[in-house]
């Protein structure tokens, strides 16, 4: 059996990341044989990270980048998550960020499964060896998320330095600041997509659903406020059966105007549900639909980084050069949005 010195302990606490006491039990199991010490370190710690499968990780840092290539440029972003942001804040994890980013654009993954069976310098493919070192940190860790962007004029913007929110965006041309202002916009109002071309039909016809709902019962609800009010009841007093029973109890409202409210709200709703004009349910719809559109679209969204003039993102490159667009963009964060 081989002497465990202090020297030996260090050694493999500096191949693994394991904790000293983790390294000296299992160079003392391997009776001194530092491989035999290093396989039973990197079993044991995913052993123990299967036992952490059900919790939430939902810390973790997003490592982004944009290369240079013979094909042009690419720009990438990896996240590595955690349960906590002291340990997504630790050196070594931020270097196994970086490293698995690293060999993600050197292999040029086009997808997380890529990503996933990347060899890592230790010889261990990307997930093997989140998975150890979730064992020495003691928290659930996983490679979550990977995304590139490929294309010419490109620009990358990690929100605040604090690589937990990455976004890159491709430029019709060379503008470093129009292409870090509009990184910093995807940022800051998370666009669904570039334009109302761009957004799945599923979401158009969903959107379009909620706003002819929305409509008719705004529309059913101004009818009925009206009839109330021309009953002589404060319509405030009677929107809802839990304020119709307070206020009665406060003195504010008498049982008899509660009911003829009631009866007014089922007659008049009713009636109104019945004969509401298909066509102006239809426009005021899509006028919504508009909106959403305005709100959610990257180009037609309000510039929120110029000079205080009202334009959208589109009207805000031209204004830079008349041949400057927006050509697509990726957001990643680690928040659920």
């Amino acid at each position: 059996m081989a002497a465990i010195t202090a020297a030996l302990i260090k050694q493999v606490r500096e191949e693994t990341g394991a904790g000293m006491m983790d390294v000296k039990k299992a160079l003392t199991e391997a009776e001194g044989d530092v491989a035999r010490a290093k396989e039973i370190i990197r079993a044991k710690g995913i052993q123990a990270a299967g036992k952490r499968e059900g919790r939430k990780a939902q810390e973790g840092t997003i490592a982004s980048t944009v290369v240079e290539s013979a094909n042009g440029q690419t720009g990438y972003a990896v996240e590595l998550n955690s349960e906590t942001d002291f340990v997504a804040n630790g050196q070594d994890f931020i270097a196994m960020v970086q490293e698995i980013l690293d060999q993600a654009v050197e292999n040029r993954c086009m997808t997380l499964d890529e990503v996933k069976t990347l060899k890592l310098a230790n010889g261990d493919d990307a997930v093997t060896a989140v998975q150890q070192r979730s064992g020495i940190t003691g928290e659930k860790m996983e490679i979550d998320g990977y995304n590139f962007l490929e294309g010419d004029n490109l620009y990358v913007y990690d929100h605040m330095n604090r690589h937990m929110l990455a976004t890159i965006v491709r430029l019709s041309e060379s503008n470093e600041d129009a292409g870090h202002k509009v990184a910093m916009q995807v940022a800051a109002m998370k666009p669904i997509a570039l334009d109302e071309a761009s957004v799945p039909q599923s979401v158009k016809d969903e959107e379009l659903k909620v706003a002819i709902e929305k409509t008719k019962e705004e529309q059913v609800e101004k009818a009925v406020v009206n009839a109330i009010k021309k009953a002589g009841v404060n319509p405030n007093l009677v929107d809802s059966e839990d304020h119709i029973e307070s206020n009665i109890k406060k003195g504010w409202l008498t049982p008899e105007d509660a009911e003829k409210a009631r009866e007014i709200r089922a007659k008049v709703g009713a009636e109104k549900a019945a004969n509401l004009p298909e066509q102006m349910v239809q426009n005021i719809a899509k006028g919504r639909l508009n909106k959403f559109f305005k709100e959610s679209c990257l180009v037609d969204q309000e510039f929120q980084f110029g000079d205080g003039d009202k334009l959208n993102v589109a009207q805000w490159l031209q204004a830079q050069s008349k041949t400057l667009a927006v050509c697509d963009y990726r957001r990643y964060s680690l928040s659920a949005e």
